[in-house]
């Protein structure tokens, strides 16, 4: 299946959506409001990763294995761990493909913003010191500089072994926006069943 752009009709009403994107791209953002859209469960997958104190929780892939088992849901595509299994039960991928500076101002904004307000995230977690984005090589703001480049190619990845995936690329909030407005909010009819 080609990539479809914000205006191009979707071929059915998807029920379980993935999001990607790097690392402050509006995955979240976009979930929700998918998730307001169609009336669906919007699931944050870095509430479910991350336990107190940032250490990743050991029931991480039992909560993601029982929400994907649910018959309609939204969540970020991110995690190795779980990438896979979220792509094979997904109808739909929506591809937030933003330009690197564009990211990157979103991050550093909302990085500021939460640590300047002490924003509790996950489980009790507030963002680190700013100063650790030069001692700690996995700070968000590193982390979305350096792997930024790795979404498009897991995306031609996913698309050699499900072709019949529908993909959404969206390279700015004005294209998210027309989507959520037109295609998304239009779409009709249901997938075929997964072979």
């Amino acid at each position: 299946m080609p990539l479809l752009g914000p205006l191009d009709p979707l071929p059915y009403r998807p029920r379980r959506i993935i999001v990607a994107g790097p690392s402050g791209a509006g995955k979240t953002t976009l979930a929700r409001r998918i998730s307001a859209v169609l009336g669906i469960v919007h699931v944050e997958i870095d509430g479910l990763y991350h336990g107190a104190g940032w250490v990743p929780r050991p029931e991480f892939l039992e909560d993601v294995y029982r929400f994907t088992a649910a018959p309609q849901w939204v969540a970020e595509w991110q995690y190795s761990a779980v990438r896979g299994h979220l792509a094979q039960r997904a109808e739909l991928l929506v591809w937030l493909d933003l330009p690197r500076y564009r990211v990157m101002r979103q991050l550093v904004r909302r990085t500021v913003r939460r640590r300047v307000r002490r924003e509790v995230l996950w489980n009790g977690n507030v963002e680190p010191g700013l100063w650790t984005v030069v001692t700690d090589p996995e700070h968000v703001l590193r982390w979305s500089w350096t792997s930024h480049h790795r979404t498009p190619m897991r995306v031609r990845e996913l698309l050699e072994r499900r072709a019949d995936l529908p993909v959404v690329r969206l390279r700015s909030h004005t294209e998210s926006r027309r989507w959520l407005g037109g295609p998304l909010r239009e779409a009709r009819g249901t997938a075929p069943a997964q072979g």
